[in-house]
């Protein structure tokens, strides 16, 4: 365990389940330091051993790296050799020695919150929701808010997500535009919904770790932040919910526009989605949605879609695997993570 003065948030869920907006509501606290998604976890940390020491000078690359990805943004993120005399001069205000990635991580964290003056770092990376063990473990101040949003409007979501990069988040790359509408497969976005409630599901008993349901925000966002801010014993303002309306991927950005939009609950009902992916979404999820309250619609699927469906599944699952292949650092463990 790692020895903490201040509390670490993360903000874990599902892809596409409202972290972000979450993100940016802790955030309009005076204290905290929403940072971009780091993806620590899921792509530079090794867990086996959790606590391994590594030598100053890959410290010091790792410390470049997350300083890369933090300033340049994790998907256009460029050189971090540029970062790494920074890094040095960053290592050098850590007084111990023997630091493993863990303790790194944590002050990083701690070091780019003070370059804006602020004290309590706020990590959302969603795919954290498959390391909360380790989190809970290695910080023992850490808390973690996990979100859960409707599957259907998750696939809905993540079917759309690739018109990110024309609805106002210019800075993602055409790459990136493509990878995202390639890792879309109804069967895989369901199942991958699964795993990660099913991976949170294990830890709702622990006064550390706090689930939300993305629609209860929508519904009472006012009673719910202030539960969320009550549960970070942070104090609470109004103005916390005053957060600008960009991120959708079914409706352009609309920075100067603020609050939080009910309009984004049940999208799925509107159309965007066929009768064989609500079909399919629904068979997959049926037990954990049924826990979560999110009913079933009666729906007929279109067979002919649904036999392509399966059969192109494996198809599209190897083009996924390849497209992503230089994300994953290790594939076993984040196909363990997500898919079982």
């Amino acid at each position: 365990m790692l020895n903490q003065e201040k509390t670490l948030i993360f903000i874990v869920g599902n892809s596409r389940s409202g972290t972000t907006m979450m993100s940016r509501i802790v955030g309009k606290h005076p204290q905290v330091f929403s940072f971009n998604e780091l993806h620590f976890f899921g792509e530079l940390w090794a867990p086996d051993p959790k606590k391994k020491v590594i030598s100053n000078t890959e410290l010091q690359l790792l410390m470049a790296k997350l300083l890369c990805i933090q300033r340049d943004g994790y998907l256009t993120q460029g050189n971090p050799e540029v970062f790494f005399e920074e890094a040095g001069d960053a290592l050098r205000e850590i007084p111990v020695d023997n630091i493993s990635p863990a303790t790194l991580f944590q002050s990083f964290l701690m070091y780019e919150s003070r370059q804006k003056g602020k004290l309590i770092p706020c990590e959302h990376t969603p795919g954290n929701v498959f390391y909360i063990e380790e989190i809970l473990e290695l910080y023992p101040q850490a808390k973690i808010i996990n979100m859960i949003r409707d599957p259907r409007d998750v696939l809905l979501s993540q079917k759309r997500k690739w018109k990110r990069r024309f609805l106002g988040a210019k800075k993602i790359p055409l790459r990136e535009a493509i990878r995202s509408k390639v890792n879309y497969h109804p069967v895989t976005i369901s199942k991958l919904w699964n795993a990660a409630v099913g991976a949170a599901e294990k830890f709702t008993d622990r006064d550390r770790v706090y689930s939300l349901r993305f629609e209860e925000l929508l519904e009472k966002p006012e009673v719910k932040v202030r539960e969320i801010y009550d549960f970070l014993d942070l104090s609470f303002d109004n103005s916390f919910l005053e957060v600008p309306q960009i991120g959708s991927s079914s409706a352009s950005d609309r920075p100067t526009k603020k609050g939080i939009d009910s309009n984004k609950a049940g999208n799925w009902q509107k159309g965007g989605l066929s009768s064989t992916e609500i079909f399919l979404c629904q068979q997959i999820t049926k037990d954990l949605r049924k826990k979560y309250s999110y009913h079933s619609e009666p729906i007929n699927p279109n067979y002919l879609e649904l036999i392509y469906s399966l059969f192109s599944l494996p198809f599209q699952l190897t083009l996924a695997l390849f497209l992503n292949f230089n994300r994953m650092s290790r594939i076993a463990d984040t196909i363990k993570r997500r898919l079982t």
